[in-house]
């Protein structure tokens, strides 16, 4: 498993423990973190259908069921709290299928190791070439491509732009997500009209 995906031990237990709950429900696992402060321990599930996206009833069964099987299992001391979630729209990068997903976003990738002097690398996703994430960055005034080995990296996430915005959006509305009945159709100041959604 990636260590994207479950970065300690612990993470990768329980990650073989919820994997396949979600994966039975017909979801996969993006991340999964057991974060712990000096007063509490948060386990924390991001998931996703194998198409891309989940909604929030979705989510509440998974940790219904995920709870279920925690409970079983019994592999985190002391109390916890159990967040699930989507991974959002600046989502985390966790899978090569991800990089290849988002090829043409601008994504921000972090690496074990050195790799060229580097090992924070800001750009445009290229796709990937067998088991390489390629992106491309500014040298010197000039684009270069270059390529990663996914297992070099430590982190990966996608960088908040109007065109992730705006793909998202649509996506959101091609599935069905989104109920335009929910929005309005409100003059600017420029004689222009523009939706609005309903809070």
């Amino acid at each position: 498993m990636s260590e994207l995906i479950a970065k300690t031990s612990i993470d990768r237990r329980l990650a073989e423990i919820v994997g396949p709950v979600i994966e039975g429900m017909g979801f996969e696992l993006v991340r999964i973190r057991l974060m712990s402060s000096t007063k509490s321990k948060t386990l924390q599930i991001m998931a996703e259908r194998p198409t891309g996206g989940i909604e929030v009833d979705e989510c509440a069964q998974i940790s219904t069921a995920v709870s279920a099987v925690l409970d079983v299992e019994d592999p985190i001391e002391d109390e916890f709290t159990l967040e699930v979630s989507s991974p959002g729209i600046d989502r985390p990068l966790t899978r090569l299928k991800d990089f290849e997903t988002f090829e043409g976003y601008e994504a921000r990738i972090e690496t074990d190791e050195m790799f060229d002097g580097r090992r924070r690398f800001k750009g445009e996703l290229a796709g990937v070439e067998e088991d390489d994430v390629l992106i491309n960055i500014i040298e010197h005034g000039e684009t270069v491509t270059i390529g990663l080995k996914f297992d070099w990296l430590s982190d990966a996430k996608l960088i908040l732009t109007d065109e992730l915005i705006a793909e998202m959006l649509r996506q959101r509305k091609a599935s069905g997500a989104i109920d335009e009945t929910k929005f309005d159709d409100v003059e600017t100041e420029d004689g222009s009209t523009d939706d609005l959604r309903e809070d």
